[in-house]
């Protein structure tokens, strides 16, 4: 989700000056697949967990298929490869609201596309968290890994009915939240240049990553399908909203990842090729941050399409800075800020509050971009990110008098001061959480 996205032809223009040639979405949107016709960019579209009950139907599910999978299976359409089946349905803390519709609905898509004549290149796939399997706490390796006992009946019938299709089962793995809230957890062990070693069975795991994709190859092997294929649908590293989120972080992550990826190597129980999914494309500057600040910041380019850091894609470790959306139109170059005439402050709280109530704050927070600034630097950072969100409207920068339009940029060190891009009016709502969240996937031959 974010305030002001970059068209669809603009986002897809740039997934192509990157040679980027797979992508996942979290939608179907209209306006999104319009923009990936003709470009043969592979294509996972998506059924979001809302819409899993439905799909319960199987006459729905057929309309479903046909509306968005069918229709665009023509010559210069879309390359539809996946559909995939809700995003982490069986979470801990959805408190099991998806538990009864989820398999019907992954049944009901496949054989919908089966029927619709596209089931051999077009595969259902449930993108689950990584909670979904784990080692006991007695023996806590990758050899150990079973599904979490809550939902083993579930999840097997479901690689079951995987296996039977030759569908993946799709795991979003994140190295960064092994680090996040854990301040016991071994920093090195989330990046791959290094980390004491846990030996399971004479395998040596030095990263999380290996680690955790294994446990889930054990956790297949418990129920007999230990070939089962499977794709990362989503890893990543944020770049800002907790201290461990920040730009060399990323980059370390990155050079680590990439070079894998690229030479095929895969994981002690799985050498050789797997399917990554990177997470993600831009910036969102209104995604939820109910599971912490960084949701907002897992863009390996900012909120305007412009490259955050050097990046080498084809995983040689010849970065340099990607390319960047082009022909980005931005509103003028004015910031609010506090009011340096302002003798009472006594209201200051309540309206940085306000402020950041409307808007994006999370570089505020402890050990983020924006840490450092003093007390007056804060309220002008929320004033201006809210003044920017509410597209300079001269109305936004007030303030109860608090505040002041200049045209001076007073960003400082790691901490900028946007200046917001032009809203796009032809973009609807939904697409806010497909373009802007896309992930983007390599296709290493």
């Amino acid at each position: 989700m974010a305030t002001h996205e970059l068209p669809p032809k603009t986002v897809v223009q740039m997934l192509q000056d990157n040679g980027i040639e797979k992508v996942k979405l979290f939608d179907a949107d209209q306006s999104t697949l319009g923009a990936l016709a003709g470009t043969n960019i592979e294509v996972m579209v998506a059924i979001p967990n809302n819409q899993l009950a439905a799909m319960n139907s199987y006459d729905q599910a057929k309309q479903w298929v046909q509306r968005n999978v069918t229709r665009y299976n023509f010559n210069g359409g879309v390359n539809i490869k996946y559909v995939a089946v809700g995003n982490e349905p069986f979470l801990s803390s959805y408190n099991g609201s998806f538990l009864n519709v989820t398999l019907p609905a992954l049944q009901n898509i496949q054989n919908a596309l089966n029927e619709a004549g596209v089931g051999d290149t077009v595969k259902a796939t449930i993108p689950v968290n990584a909670d979904v399997y784990n080692s006991p706490a007695s023996n806590p390796v990758p050899s150990a890994g079973r599904f979490r006992s809550d939902i083993s009946d579930l999840m097997t019938q479901i690689v079951e009915f995987l296996a039977k299709n030759s569908a993946p089962l799709t795991v979003n793995i994140y190295p960064f939240l092994s680090l996040y809230g854990n301040d016991n957890f071994p920093v090195n062990y989330a990046f791959f240049d290094g980390a004491t070693p846990v030996v399971d069975n004479g395998i040596q795991y030095t990263n999380v990553f290996d680690a955790n994709f294994d446990t889930l190859v054990s956790a297949l092997k418990a129920v007999g399908l230990g070939d089962l294929t499977l794709m990362v649908g989503e890893v990543g590293w944020p770049t800002d909203g907790d201290k461990n989120a920040n730009i060399a972080n990323a980059v370390r992550f990155y050079n680590g990842l990439m070079p894998r990826l690229a030479a095929n190597k895969g994981t002690p129980l799985r050498p050789g090729y797997i399917e990554v999914y990177l997470f993600g494309l831009i910036d969102e500057d209104a995604k939820s941050i109910a599971p912490g600040s960084f949701e907002r910041h897992w863009g390996i380019f900012r909120y305007d399409g412009q490259p955050k850091f050097p990046l080498d894609l084809s995983g040689q470790n010849q970065n340099k800075f990607l390319v960047a959306a082009k022909n980005v139109e931005y509103l003028p170059q004015q910031w609010c800020v506090l009011n340096p005439n302002v003798n009472d402050l006594s209201k200051l709280g309540t309206n940085i509050n306000y402020a950041c109530t409307f808007s994006d704050c999370t570089a505020l927070g402890y050990g983020s971009s924006c840490n450092n600034l003093d007390a007056n630097g804060n309220a002008s950072y929320a004033f201006n990110m809210y003044y920017q969100a509410q597209n300079q409207n001269p109305l936004s920068c007030n303030f109860e008098g608090l505040a002041t339009v200049t045209k001076q940029n007073i960003s400082q060190g790691t901490c900028d001061f946007i200046i917001q891009i032009a809203a796009s009016s032809s973009l609807g709502p939904s697409l806010v959480a497909l373009v802007l969240s896309m992930v983007f996937a390599f296709l290493f031959l």
